[in-house]
C-alpha cells in the first residue's frame, strides 16, 4: 500500500510540464526561428546579388566579343548603356598599349551601383593588330 502512495505521487508530479520548462522552451524555438528568419533573408540576398554578377559578365562578354569581331550592336563609343531590359547596367571600354606593337590590351568594364563596392564586373583581353596601327 505504501508503495502504491508512493507510485501514485510520482505519476502525479511527472503528467506535465512545468510553466517555466515551456517559457524555456518557446524562448529557444524563438530564437532559433530567428536566426533561421535572418538567414533566409541574407540568402536572397545574396542570390541578387549573384545574378546581378553573373548578367554584367555576360553583357561584359557580348561587349567584348563586339569589340573582337568588329561588328557593334550595342552601341559604339567607349562608353553607354545597355538597352532595356539590361538597362540598370553601364559599359566602358578602355584600351592599353602592351610592349608588342600588334597587340592591345582592351578591358571592358560593366557596372551597376557603385564601382567603389565591387559593383562592377571588368573582362580584359588582348587584341591583335595586323602592321601595329
Amino acid at each position: 500500500m505504501a508503495a502504491d502512495r508512493k507510485e501514485r505521487r510520482f505519476f502525479r508530479l511527472a503528467d506535465g510540464f512545468t510553466l517555466l520548462e515551456v517559457m524555456v522552451a518557446l524562448a529557444i524555438v524563438a530564437i532559433a526561428l530567428t536566426t533561421l528568419l535572418g538567414l533566409a533573408t541574407r540568402s536572397v540576398t545574396l542570390n541578387e546579388r549573384v545574378q546581378r554578377i553573373t548578367q554584367a559578365t555576360l553583357l561584359a562578354q557580348q561587349r567584348l566579343a563586339e569589340i573582337e569581331t568588329g561588328v557593334p550592336t550595342g552601341g559604339t563609343g567607349t562608353e553607354g548603356r545597355f538597352a532595356a531590359p539590361f538597362d540598370i547596367y553601364r559599359w566602358r571600354v578602355e584600351y592599353a598599349d602592351t610592349p608588342l606593337a600588334s597587340v592591345r590590351q582592351v578591358t571592358v568594364v560593366v557596372a551597376w551601383g557603385d564601382e567603389n563596392q565591387n559593383e562592377a564586373v571588368d573582362l580584359t583581353s588582348f587584341l591583335y593588330r595586323p602592321g601595329g596601327t
